[in-house]
């Protein structure tokens, strides 16, 4: 999670809150809802702590399955990790399993990918999600040229040069054991290369294994790859500015599955406009207006007053009378004096381009700031009537003044 920092740095990138739930959490509940589920199983390189082990504590009670987090030792690629905990998947004899990378955001049509999987008949057959980009972003992921009558993925390539196809890999697979057998054969393939160079650090290498770039593009062509097209929603979860974005996905989607989640005007309440999240022990004046697209995380005090839009309110943040906060995320525990207003740039795709998504900006360009989303570190304190704008701003630090297009260490 080094693009998401400084947010990372306070929790892992996964157990990041978006629309009031870990980012993970979307993932679990996706896949609990498909019949015949029998264990969740989360893989990475995260030292276990405790966030993460009360994390999967209550994820188990809330959605009643076994759900186990297994660390890696060393960093494995998208394909090393499975492969390396293949006998933990296998061990339940299973049938099929999905494999989901925790940085996107999606309706997880995975029920969808079963059915199209079940009636193209083949059992030892692999799905992937795809999507539909535009012609000039689908270069930044993997593109998918498939068969238009049977869906058989017959090119596949990894973030490429030039145009290849503007269906995309949304990095959510269903596969069979089988799949071993092909990862396998790269890994054997690694080793054999490494013999020949002789290197030294040889032992990691050969068991850092990408997906995309290592499995599926041998795959493609040979009748064992095939691609669901969703038009649900979809995005990647990159970077921090991100984050709002794909938080308004989830809570534009809870209209429909989570109504109990979404705030109501109440007399006596504040003034919601669309989609806004409010934990029950966020504290929130009446005077207060809030949203569209807002979450506000647990033990949040907003005074008389206060406008906020378009961003994410970690716990334990609190909003002094008549701050403006717009396109920001406010770190946990930290502090907006009264009358300061805190706004950053929405990163947000093209709303005219339906198959538009977000941009991975870089954080620099010319050597200047990108405006981007404002993000406040963990317990960061901005003074009274000051304006900050465009700005990073690292944890623990008290301003004085206000800043523009600053990143503030």
């Amino acid at each position: 999670g080094t693009r998401f920092r400084p947010l990372s740095f306070e929790v892992p990138k996964p157990l990041f809150p978006v629309a009031g739930v870990p980012m993970v959490q979307h993932h679990i509940e996706a896949c609990a809802k498909v019949p015949g589920m029998k264990e969740i199983l989360l893989m990475g390189f995260y030292q276990p702590h405790e966030a993460l082990s009360r994390f999967l504590v209550s994820a188990q009670q809330e959605f009643k399955i076994p759900i186990r987090y297994l660390q890696e030792y060393a960093a494995l690629g998208t394909g090393g990790g499975i492969y390396h905990f293949r006998d933990q998947i296998l061990s339940g004899g299973p049938e099929a399993f999905f494999v989901l990378n925790a940085d996107v955001c999606s309706e997880f049509p995975l029920q969808e990918m079963l059915d199209f999987w079940q009636q193209h008949g083949d059992v030892h057959s692999f799905v992937m999600l795809g999507t539909t980009a535009n012609r000039t972003q689908a270069l930044n992921y993997g593109c998918i040229v498939a068969n238009a009558d049977t869906h058989e993925v017959l090119h596949y390539v990894e973030k490429p040069s030039t145009f290849v196809s503007e269906i995309i890999n949304c990095g959510i697979y269903l596969f069979t054991p089988a799949i071993f057998q092909h990862i396998g054969d790269v890994f054997q393939r690694n080793q054999q290369e490494l013999v020949l160079e002789e290197s030294s650090n040889g032992w990691q290498r050969a068991e850092v294994i990408r997906l995309e770039q290592d499995v599926f593009t041998a795959l493609a062509g040979s009748g064992k790859l095939y691609v669901y097209k969703t038009d649900g929603f979809w995005s990647q979860i990159k970077s921090a500015g991100s984050a709002i974005y794909a938080s308004r996905l989830y809570l534009n989607q809870y209209s429909q599955c989570h109504p109990e989640r979404l705030a109501q005007n109440k007399p006596g309440g504040p003034i919601i406009r669309g989609n806004v999240y409010i934990h029950p022990t966020a504290s929130v004046d009446s005077t207060a207006v809030l949203g569209p697209n807002v979450s506000v995380g647990k033990g949040v005090t907003v005074g008389a007053g206060v406008r906020v839009r378009e961003s994410i309110v970690l716990h334990g943040a609190s909003l002094h009378d008549h701050t403006c906060v717009l396109n920001t995320i406010v770190g946990w525990d930290s502090t907006i004096g009264r009358w300061a207003r805190v706004e950053g740039t929405p990163s947000d795709p093209n709303p005219n381009d339906p198959y538009a998504k977000i941009d991975s900006e870089t954080l620099f360009r010319d050597g200047r700031l990108t405006p981007s989303i404002t993000i406040l570190g963990c317990s960061v304190t901005i003074p009274a009537e000051v304006v900050i704008l465009n700005s990073i701003v690292l944890p623990h630090k008290e301003l004085s003044r206000s800043y523009k297009n600053q990143i503030i260490l």
